[in-house]
């Protein structure tokens, strides 16, 4: 991934306030290890990189700090928090609850074929991400494809909890494709989601999106191996295997 801060930076919307923008950028770039877990974060060298005044900067220091993404260190400075195992199984626990009843309502609902044209569309430019591995396209692709679920049931606000708790999920996710988890097993998994709920059949589509959201499950012990300064070594235990359903 060739991704860096002023990439994201022109991605954000240029009709969006500073601080607005600063925040989406230093968060994705933090999701994305642009900002590696434990980086030092200078709030002068962050203004100068944007040509902004250090006021926006500060305020998406705080709104990172409650997101859980940086500590501030009084009179020592900001850092990239490292990866807490216990806060990625949490916000996994809180997205599958809540993603798991958006696929049941989808199911036993029905989607309108709007919905549905959209999400095969999706599936089909994620399985364009595959052979290149273009990464970063397909978790744009995949936020997308979970945002269509969510909207395409009229639950904004389950949306609004699972971009909360994403954050944390997604750092790891990053470090986990190609060699822990291909994209073509989660490009799998999501046009089985889509099937189960074309089907109606609500307890299919309720299993294949918690084998979805429990991958990482699978792919976190390894990437704690192999990557041991990115996580939080007072975090550290065993891994709680989850019983499927």
């Amino acid at each position: 991934m060739h991704t860096t801060l002023q990439t994201l930076w022109q991605e954000t919307r240029e009709t969006e306030a500073v601080r607005q923008r600063l925040f989406q950028v230093l968060r994705q770039s933090i999701i994305q290890m642009v900002l590696a877990p434990g980086q030092a974060l200078s709030e002068k060298e962050i203004a100068e990189t944007f040509m902004v005044s250090r006021q926006p900067v500060r305020e998406a220091f705080i709104r990172l700090s409650e997101a859980g993404l940086v500590e501030v260190r009084p009179q020592r400075g900001t850092y990239v928090v490292k990866i807490s195992q216990q806060a990625v199984l949490e916000a996994r626990f809180v997205r599958e609850a809540v993603e798991v009843a958006i696929v049941k309502q989808a199911a036993e609902q029905g989607l309108a074929p709007g919905i549905l044209t959209d999400l095969h569309d999706l599936l089909a430019r994620q399985r364009r991400c595959v052979e290149p591995n273009d990464y970063d396209r397909f978790y744009r692709l995949d936020e997308a494809f979970h945002r269509t679920l969510s909207l395409g049931v009229k639950q904004q606000v389950a949306w609004k909890v699972i971009e909360e708790v994403r954050a944390q999920l997604d750092r790891v996710r990053y470090l986990s494709v190609p060699d822990s988890t291909p994209l073509s097993r989660l490009v799998d998994q999501h046009t089985r989601i889509v099937a189960a709920i074309e089907a109606r059949d609500a307890a299919q589509a309720e299993q294949a999106m918690s084998v979805h959201l429990r991958e990482i499950l699978v792919s976190m012990p390894d990437l704690m191996r192999r990557f041991p300064d990115l996580f939080d070594v007072q975090d550290k235990q065993p891994m709680m295997q989850e019983a499927m359903p």
